[in-house]
């Protein structure tokens, strides 16, 4: 009898299959691999000039998220009728088979406290809550028709940078380092700095790899403390010591991945290399002390607390050491009125004053350094509020409620036209009536701006050719902003 031949011919299809997964995922990989013609097997930030690449205008991403959505009424999208209709009744067509967050009952209209005039031989309007901001309005294209289709901030975050309202999605800064690798081998090609107090609604995903390599995930970097969590050596092991401990390591890990193939071996390999060289780079890198005085009175930088301010200045820095994308989150934008914490009246002025003079101190900063050309500047919530007062359970506070039928972005930097402002709302301010731009036109315009084309920037995952921008070619490039 033959026990091997026996068990042989015992092995069915579901056997061949369970036992052979990381086989057939490897086989997969590599196919995918080889169809986009990238090195990034071997050498994951250095890819080869792949089918999906274009002539690119942006060289770097600053991604601007003010997480929690800023009232658009207050800051950019100025209405004239809806300050002359304060307090009065929402029309009926604004409330019919529509449903809201909080919003119960019938609202009034609310109209914005502040003045507005307009800035730059543009014609920008802007609110008397950004004075510094005001000054760079030529540099700048307002978009004021933006819109989504979620209007809970987790989902609505994750649209915006995943691509699905549902987390396991990659992130467009993943996206962008896969596509276009990173030109510092001692800084990670994604980095993300939060201020505020807290992390996004969305948490990590916003910046995470999902189905591509891990290598490719954003690295959040701390202002106090280690910049970057467990990148110092452990007590009592110096620099020697790790760099033998890596070696041995790296043996280990590559007789493994000729053993089984698993790419994610490989980028283990170089994650672990990567630390090693971020141990010297990143506290380089995030040392603001080695800034001027008149450097940090342009930005308005405080210690080395966390900050919206701190975190601009360290996007620059980030940009001049060739970090690809930059995302900067802030927290606190969430302005419902149930509370002096979050209205219009006392929260609203103190969030916009400490990001005033840090926007205009980032765009100032990278012109005179001759960074702004080859640097897309982006700065965004995650859809809008609601031109009626919210009065949550009766609240006297001024707020306004999710909004996703429209709201504002804007841009500045590489590939973009300054001193524009696109598209338009009603005479309320409740739906887009001009040039309506939607997140995939928004994800769509940014890849082409850093040379990638939307379209065919795409990987194999769960039988569906997965993209940032879905499985339909729904986007449309933002033209009227282009330079």
């Amino acid at each position: 009898m033959n026990l091997k031949q026996q068990q042989l011919q015992a092995v069915t299809r579901r056997h061949f299959l369970a036992q052979g997964s990381t086989g057939i995922g490897s086989i997969a990989l590599g196919a995918m691999l080889a169809e986009n013609n990238r090195a990034a097997a071997n050498k994951p930030d250095q890819p080869e000039a792949p089918p999906f690449r274009l002539p690119a205008k942006a060289k770097h991403v600053i991604f601007l998220h003010m997480a929690g959505s800023p009232p658009q009424q207050e800051l950019f999208d100025y209405k004239p009728e809806l300050v002359k209709r304060n307090m009065q009744p929402c029309p009926d067509s604004f409330l019919k088979g529509r449903g809201f967050a909080f919003i119960k009952g019938h609202p009034k209209m609310l109209g914005t406290p502040y003045k507005f005039k307009q800035y730059g031989e543009g014609g920008t309007w802007m609110s008397e809550l950004l004075p510094n901001f005001q000054k760079v309005a030529d540099d700048v294209a307002v978009i004021k028709s933006m819109h989504t289709d979620q209007f809970n901030h987790a989902p609505a975050q994750l649209f915006l940078y995943t691509g699905a309202p549902r987390f396991g999605g990659a992130s467009m800064g993943s996206w962008i380092t896969y596509g276009l690798g990173s030109e510092n081998k001692n800084l990670p090609g994604f980095m993300v700095l939060l201020s505020g107090g807290s992390d996004p609604s969305g948490g990590k995903s916003l910046w995470g790899s999902g189905f591509l390599p891990s290598v490719y995930q954003g690295v959040q970097c701390r202002t106090s403390g280690d910049p970057i969590l467990y990148v110092s050596n452990p007590k009592g092991i110096n620099r020697e010591v790790r760099r033998r401990s890596l070696d041995a390591l790296k043996k280990l890990n590559e007789f493994e991945l000729k053993q089984f193939g698993n790419p994610e071996t490989l980028t283990r390999i170089n994650q672990y290399e990567l630390a090693f060289r971020m141990q010297m780079s990143v506290p380089e890198a995030v040392d603001l002390t080695s800034e001027t005085k008149a450097t940090h009175e342009l930005y308005g930088t405080t210690g080395g607390a966390p900050s919206f301010a701190n975190n601009c200045l360290l996007a620059r820095r980030m940009v001049e050491r060739g970090v690809r994308f930059i995302q900067l989150f802030d927290y606190g934008w969430d302005m419902h009125g149930t509370s002096k914490g979050n209205d219009l009246i006392t929260a609203v002025p103190n969030k916009a004053k400490d990001i005033d003079r840090p926007l205009y101190a980032l765009i100032t900063d990278l012109k005179q350094r001759g960074l702004l050309d080859e640097t897309l500047i982006v700065w965004s919530g995650e859809f809008g509020r609601t031109s009626m007062n919210e009065a949550r359970n009766g609240s006297t506070f001024l707020g306004r409620d999710h909004h996703p039928h429209c709201y504002t972005i804007w841009m500045a930097g590489g590939g973009i036209k300054g001193g524009v402002s696109y598209g338009e709302t009603d005479e309320l301010g409740y739906f887009v009536t001009e040039k309506k731009a939607s997140v995939r036109d928004l994800q769509s315009t940014i890849l082409h701006l850093t040379g990638l084309d939307a379209r065919k920037l795409k990987v194999p995952y769960q039988g569906l050719d997965q993209r940032l921008i879905g499985p339909a070619d729904e986007d449309h490039l933002l033209e009227g902003v282009l330079a």
